[in-house]
């Protein structure tokens, strides 16, 4: 039964990864995915692997990034976490990738050794991978940060509540509450929990997580949890259990303070802070299964990471390289950032999405998050009339002196001055009350204030 449920994991996973990118390719110069050996205590024999971008920050944030039962390092880098990398390329962050060795390369976050602070399994080793990377790299150890898909996902939960002083924030694709996996035979894999059947209180779970590091007494990282409702490898119920579990360890109610649709098929509740970087955050995929993330979600999740900060970059060395199993081919870093490492301005709209058809009533709300030169830009539009929107264009006046240089969810033309940020084919339906988030990236001389005059479809928008 686990070889079946594992050929699932891996038949449902693996196609995602031509699919799963941001509107941008990685510089053909960027550097190179290495393997680090020698790194610290591993007692499950664990293989780790990193990502040093070349235009790494100074002060670097860290992921890691934990890939699914039957997947490897190599293949969440170049498939279902890519846009992961594009962000590091763009931001300047690391990247620590452990893969699992075991048959079946699932991570262990079921036996009593992986269920305890460095009890002596897979997150014993993954905590040494982040003790290496963190001591060579000035890593800011305020942003080290755990995501993981299925598998991955669930380890994203356990990493989070046994080494809560180490993990400011999580998200976890397709996981279940820590400890929903146990098993007291040895086996990795636990029907009741993945069929969605282990149903306990948020006071029940939160306890369970807090036996994993006995005495703690401090705060718990922020968690971002998404997961489909037909998935029917991790039951969709395991979703309610973790939120449960995490708004708990918060201390926090079951009741949300925040719903929004960011997507027609999306429902995202927040809890205690309500903000894009929430306390708890979940979003549950109506009609989906265990095929997360889809292209467009790990957007969403770099910007709840707060992995998206501009670093300052540095041309400096890291005073140890890693022990590698080869020596690595990536070149030194360099002070300037490329230009290619953003996601590109397409100026034609996709054809694939129907065409822009009649006027709109709309809602647009906007925030910046801007540094010295540059800004990141979230808008989210609100179809407040009582009609269907079927292809839409959003007209925005930029500030002078801001040029856009990359974006997500649609495209953007011209980039300065009266810009047109046009559907794709995934977003091109707005229903009646629901809402569609878009974004870009922009450089800026002073200015960083927040487009102006928004029109949907020819129709002014009100001001959220």
């Amino acid at each position: 039964m686990k070889r079946i449920l594992r050929a699932v994991l891996a038949a449902v996973l693996v196609p995602l990864a031509g699919g799963l990118v941001l509107l941008a390719m990685r510089p053909a110069a960027a550097a190179s995915l290495t393997q680090v050996t020698g790194f610290g205590t591993n007692p499950t024999n664990l293989n780790m692997y990193l990502y040093v971008p070349n235009n790494v920050a100074s002060r670097p944030a860290m992921l890691v990034l934990v890939h699914y039962c039957s997947g490897s390092a190599s293949g969440i880098f170049n498939g279902n976490g890519r846009d992961y990398v594009t962000a590091a390329d763009q931001y300047g962050y690391i990247i620590v990738l452990p893969e699992a060795t075991r048959d079946g390369r699932c991570f262990d976050v079921s036996t009593a050794a992986a269920l305890r602070r460095n009890g002596g399994s897979d997150s014993t080793g993954i905590m040494s991978m982040v003790s290496y990377a963190r001591q060579r790299y000035n890593v800011d150890p305020g942003r080290i940060v755990v995501s993981g898909f299925s598998s991955g996902a669930m380890m994203t939960n356990v990493l989070a509540a046994q080494y809560p002083d180490v993990f400011s924030a999580a998200s976890a694709f397709s996981g279940v509450p820590a400890g929903c996996f146990a098993t007291t035979n040895g086996s990795l894999w636990n029907s009741q929990c993945s069929g969605g059947s282990i149903i306990r209180t948020a006071q029940q779970w939160g306890d369970t997580a807090r036996a994993m590091y006995p005495g703690y007494t401090g705060a718990y990282p922020r968690i971002q949890l998404w997961h489909g409702s037909t998935d029917t490898t991790l039951a969709y119920p395991n979703f309610g259990e973790e939120i449960k579990q995490w708004t708990n360890l918060h201390s926090l109610g079951t009741t949300p303070g925040f719903t929004d649709r960011p997507q027609s098929n999306w429902t995202r509740t927040r809890y205690g802070n309500t903000g894009t970087q929430a306390t708890v955050e979940g979003i549950s995929i109506a009609n989906t299964g265990h095929t997360l993330p889809q292209s467009g979600m790990l957007a969403y999740a770099i910007s709840f990471l707060g992995l998206n900060a501009r670093p300052t970059p540095t041309t400096a060395a890291p005073t140890t390289r890693p022990v590698t199993s080869a020596p690595p081919t990536s070149a030194a870093p360099t002070s300037t950032r490329p230009s290619t490492s953003v996601p590109p301005v397409t100026s034609a709209a996709p054809t694939s999405g129907p065409p822009v058809t009649g006027s709109a009533t709309c809602r647009v709300g906007a925030a910046v998050n801007a540094w010295n030169t540059g800004l990141t830009e979230s808008i989210t539009i609100t179809n407040t009339g009582g009609s269907t929107v079927n292809g839409w264009s959003l007209v925005f006046t930029l500030p002078s002196g801001q040029t856009v240089t990359g974006g997500w969810n649609a495209t953007y033309s011209p980039t300065s001055g009266q810009v047109t940020a046009t559907n794709l084919s995934y977003n091109a339906t707005i229903a009646p009350g629901a809402s569609v988030s878009i974004g870009f990236q922009a450089t800026h001389t002073g200015n960083a204030a927040a487009p102006t005059a928004f029109s949907l479809n020819g129709s002014p928008c009100a001001a959220a």
